[in-house]
């Protein structure tokens, strides 16, 4: 499945080359034909994520701190972790916390 996924707010600094937009195509696990939040979050730690994943993870799911898009509506509307991704859906990752 075929994505775009951004990362601001510092997000993008924990990444392989710091780079805030990525196109990325995830398969969804074996025996299901959806993609869920879920799934993309374990795919964006392990092929994404470069350093200090507690910093976007906690648990199952994104740190306090951290909002979540998905086609420019709130995840918690969609459902959260369970809410099932599309091809060429939009997901958009950005932390609120900052320094200063």
């Amino acid at each position: 499945m075929h994505l775009t996924l951004e990362f601001g707010g510092g997000l993008e600094l924990l990444l392989k080359d710091s780079v805030k937009l990525h196109q990325v195509d995830v398969k969804p696990k074996s025996g299901q034909d959806k993609v869920t939040m879920c799934d993309l979050l374990t795919w964006v730690k392990g092929n994404l994520i470069k350093e200090r994943p507690e910093m976007f993870i906690k648990g199952d799911s994104v740190r306090p701190g951290v909002l979540v898009l998905i086609n420019d509506c709130d995840w918690e509307l969609c459902g959260n972790l369970d809410a099932e991704l599309e091809e060429k859906d939009v997901v958009v990752f950005i932390s609120t916390l900052h320094g200063g």
